[in-house]
């Protein structure tokens, strides 16, 4: 027997933590829209900009080209997007909300909102420490970041 304890080591922590609370909030578009995880966060990204190249998609929300493909071409299919080619460079895709999928947005934005503050209820006077230490782990294990801050 090892003296490791999983339940202790703060990856594992994290990872947890991650899986219920986007399982929780995912019940919210899921029901409404039947959209997945994967669609959730490139509509929420896309409700941020005009319009957006996979690849940006790919590197802001940490998940594989493949797979923020994937979710545009169900996303598009079903009618929340709309898929373009770059004009100047016809490699990139740009991805841009339809009316449909603005209206989700603004459908599902007071829910997102209602859910963080339950979140931030459930952290109490914690959440303004718990949020910067959050805001520092991202910061410093950012692939694109040189600095050893």
């Amino acid at each position: 027997m090892t003296s490791f304890k999983l339940d202790d080591f703060l990856p594992y922590q994290i990872a947890v933590l991650s899986s219920r609370v986007s399982a929780e909030f995912s019940k919210h578009y899921r029901e409404a829209y039947g959209i997945s995880v994967s669609e959730w966060r490139v509509v929420a990204h896309l409700s941020q900009a005009d319009s957006v190249s996979v690849r940006e998609i790919h590197k802001r929300v940490d998940m594989d080209k493949p797979k923020v493909s994937r979710a545009a071409s169900r996303l598009e299919a079903a009618g929340y997007i709309t898929k373009t080619i770059n004009p100047s460079d016809r490699r990139l895709v740009e991805l841009s909300l339809t009316d449909k999928g603005r209206a989700m947005i603004d459908a599902l934005a007071p829910i997102a909102a209602d859910y963080e503050t339950h979140l931030t209820t459930l952290l109490e006077e914690q959440d303004e420490s718990f949020r910067e230490t959050l805001v520092l782990l991202l910061k410093k294990l950012d692939p694109g970041n040189t600095n050893d801050e």
